[in-house]
């Protein structure tokens, strides 16, 4: 194992406290030098870790001792900083999505080839053993041939406990955009990528009322689908259902259920590391938890950075998968708009899975 790896992390909202964690945490990775748009912000998490700076964007992405800029900004600003590091001939890892646009991501990552530097994309929870030991259990073959899986999120929106609701409710947000990520990704790491979708759509509301924070009561104008319903059809033939809402109390179904001609999964969270599969076979039985068989078993956000600097750069969370799963939920949401199907344009192979291990090296 050679020396860590330099990142500088730009972005430092209420998601960078659990990348700063893995970043202090995992061997493989050296926080160098953080900026945020508050430089306040900035300098207090520098003054919290040893041999961290604090400093503009434009310096962190000048200093010679950052290997690959960690991009926690909204997506709005994604392209922009990915396309600024890339420039400067750093590697880069966006938090999700990859970009706003389709069009955008595949700029991005156009650059990042003509530089001969790296492109990742968040999420990289579906390196923990939650998922990939779904992923071990389905290429191990008890389920036999995989057919369908549905994905589901449901909930009343989240105003109801965020102060600054309004992002999610205007062009760029809504429940797929925002949540979809987790879900999609982890349908193309279990069953691989998507060929083509269907999708419809609904606004319950014009308005949402904040319910928490110095604005409450305040109303919010509402710009995009808060229910979203897919079908997608995986390049191997199967079918996964995909419902996502910011319109409904509550639900018991599990995040994600796979489905073969032998046996079926539970899967758990996909916006956790971790977590409980189930298995039941065909035969009748039980449903019967599955013992952790694959995955990192320690660190979280962040982990993705490490797989993407770690030998030949084909780590699992790549840009490539970021941006096929993000054409994948515009795609969706184009469907919805005019209830015609959609040509998944860009193609990613079906990750390769991660054998359980403690974590990712450099």
């Amino acid at each position: 194992m050679g020396e860590p790896v330099g990142v500088g992390v730009v972005g430092l909202g209420a998601i960078s406290g659990q990348y700063l964690a893995t970043l202090d945490a995992v061997s493989a990775l050296r926080l160098v030098t953080v900026a945020d748009l508050d430089p306040g912000r900035a300098r207090a998490v520098a003054a919290e870790r040893d041999g961290v700076r604090a400093g503009t964007v434009d310096e962190l992405l000048a200093d010679p001792a950052v290997d690959v800029v960690l991009n926690l900004t909204p997506p709005a600003g994604h392209a922009e900083i990915a396309l600024a590091a890339i420039t400067a001939g750093k590697a880069v890892y966006n938090e999700k999505p990859l970009a706003a646009t389709v069009a955008d991501g595949l700029e991005v990552l156009r650059a990042a080839e003509l530089a001969g530097v790296r492109v990742g994309g968040a999420p990289d929870t579906v390196l923990g053993t939650g998922v990939q030991t779904a992923r071990h259990a389905i290429d191990s073959g008890m389920i036999g041939e995989p057919t369908a899986a549905s994905a589901t999120f449901l909930c009343p929106g989240h105003e109801r406990w965020h102060p600054n609701p309004d992002f999610y409710y205007t062009a760029g947000g809504g429940p797929l955009l925002d949540m979809g990520p987790y879900y999609v990704t982890t349908l193309v790491t279990l069953l691989g990528p998507v060929v083509s979708v269907v999708g419809r759509g609904s606004t319950a509301r014009d308005t949402r009322t904040i319910g928490k924070g110095p604005r409450a009561g305040e109303q919010v104008p509402v710009q995009v689908l808060t229910h979203v319903a897919g079908i997608l059809t995986h390049a191997s033939g199967a079918l996964s259902t995909i419902t996502m809402s910011f319109d409904a109390t509550a639900t018991l179904a599990p995040p994600i259920e796979v489905h073969g001609l032998e046996g079926s999964l539970v899967v758990p969270d996909p916006n956790t590391f971790d977590g409980a599969v189930q298995h039941r076979k065909l035969d009748g039985g039980q449903w019967e938890t599955l013992p952790v068989s694959a995955g990192y078993t320690t660190g979280g956000r962040g982990l993705g950075v490490a797989e993407l600097m770690a030998g030949d750069g084909s780590g699992r969370a790549s840009g490539t998968l970021a941006l096929h799963v993000l054409d994948v939920m515009e795609s969706v949401l184009s469907s919805a708009d005019d209830g015609r199907p959609r040509q998944v344009a860009t193609r990613a192979e079906r990750p390769a899975s991660v054998p359980l291990s403690p974590e990712p090296l450099a």
